[in-house]
């Protein structure tokens, strides 16, 4: 299976990605040939495309939607760049998938491959300062130094111009691989010096497709999965593999009919607040409690000493529980946008129905909760409910309290 099988949907851009990863194998083969020569012979140049579309570069940019797979085309492209199979001496293409550069890149173990992604609200300046460093290195393998910065949006001003010196003078054998949901959140200075790769959302029959045939997961229950998240990979996954995430898919998808009046309204809004509460404390039970247990025996505290930390170690510790506040609060922010998210894919089938558009439901499962609204109300509301649920999603980026942001957005849903 060749490193862009779980690229879904996504052609145009593996076609460009496929031909700078030969572009790159090339300009190492010629490098490495030009250091022992045969007797009166010049190494070959590196391939080029003459529209120059194929032709490697040091620093790409990945955009597209939420679920179109922007970390998966990084890490496919950075799998293929480390790509050692023998099989590329008779012509074969890089990033066969199986061999041992591809294989550990793909599951980030590869030593010249680091995969940054944050679970926090932004990277700092520390953090970029220690990837430019790395950044400087040689790779140990001697192909490529790739760096996959999942998040780049992420990156705060001073981050971002931390990382704008690394991608306007590279080290000659380092590949930056940013990902966005769009040009708009990088640094104009820096979205300027990369390559721009534009993702889709993938067709949800491709999704089905990919989830029956990566996860092995039933083809009725992953065309189900597939056309609720319409066409968004990740999220696809988890609903067909994770029961509470269908729960509480199906706890929001009630919640229109549970807005009648001002007190169901407020109602509703703290149940949402509290779902998105449960999952940050699921998420900090299972991973808080593993790193505090490891940062205190780094730190000296022995069995021996009822559990007590040794002079000039709080601070340490102090970080720590910041970093898992932070992350806290990322994962609630995330668990309510997903949510919001679900309730707009609600409000879309009302209107198709009431349109009479010929499109599938995304919702299928509660057409009846579906025919209920779209009888009840008008086009014209629907749109408004719409625009109340984004508007509730750009509060919540303003750093809105969550509570008050949900109850307005709940009000407005009622009034239409």
């Amino acid at each position: 299976m060749a490193v862009w099988d779980d690229v879904v949907g996504q052609d145009r851009v593996t076609a460009q990605l496929a031909a700078a990863a030969r572009d790159a194998d090339a300009r190492i083969s010629a490098e490495r040939a030009g250091r022992e020569p045969a007797r009166g012979e010049q190494p070959e140049p590196p391939s080029a495309d003459p529209g120059g579309a194929s032709q490697m570069t040091h620093a790409w940019l990945f955009t597209g939607p939420p679920g179109s797979g922007r970390s998966t085309a990084a890490r496919a492209f950075a799998a293929a760049l480390q790509c050692v199979s023998p099989d590329r001496a008779l012509g074969g293409a890089p990033g066969c998938g199986f061999c041992d550069g591809c294989h550990t890149a793909l599951i980030g173990t590869h030593a010249d491959v680091e995969i940054v992604r944050t679970d926090l609200l932004s990277i700092g300046v520390k953090e970029t300062r220690d990837l430019v460093r790395r950044s400087s290195l040689s790779p140990s393998g001697g192909r490529w130094q790739v760096i996959v910065l999942e998040d780049a949006d992420r990156l705060t001003e001073g981050a971002g111009n931390v990382l704008l010196k690394a991608v306007e003078e590279p080290a000659p054998r380092t590949v930056w691989l940013l990902c966005a949901p769009s040009v708009e959140d990088v640094l104009p200075t820096i979205r300027s010096r990369c390559r721009l790769l534009s993702l889709r959302t993938p067709p949800v029959d491709a999704v089905a497709d990919v989830l029956v045939r990566r996860d092995g997961i039933e083809p009725d229950a992953a065309a189900r999965a597939a056309r609720a998240t319409q066409g968004h990979i990740g999220r696809a996954r988890r609903l067909a593999t994770d029961e509470r995430a269908r729960a509480r898919r199906a706890a929001v998808l009630k919640l229109p009919l549970r807005v009648d009046d001002i007190g169901g309204c407020l109602k509703a809004a703290q149940e949402l607040i509290d779902a998105a509460g449960e999952d940050a404390k699921q998420v900090a039970e299972e991973v808080d409690t593993k790193e505090t247990e490891e940062l205190r025996a780094a730190l000296g505290a022995a069995a021996g000493t009822n559990g007590r930390l040794p002079r000039g170690t709080a601070g340490a510790m102090k970080e720590l529980q910041d970093k898992q506040k932070r992350r806290s609060t990322r994962t609630q922010r995330d668990s309510l946008d997903l949510a919001l998210v679900d309730l707009t894919g609600f409000y879309r089938d009302v209107l198709a129905l009431q349109m009479g558009a010929s499109v599938p439901l995304a919702n299928d499962e509660v057409r009846d909760s579906v025919q209920r609204i779209a009888t009840a109300s008008t086009p014209e509301r629907t749109l408004r409910r719409i625009e109340a649920v984004i508007a509730c999603r750009e509060a919540l980026d303003r750093n809105v309290a969550p509570l008050l942001a949900v109850e307005a957005m709940t009000v407005a849903l009622r009034a239409g």
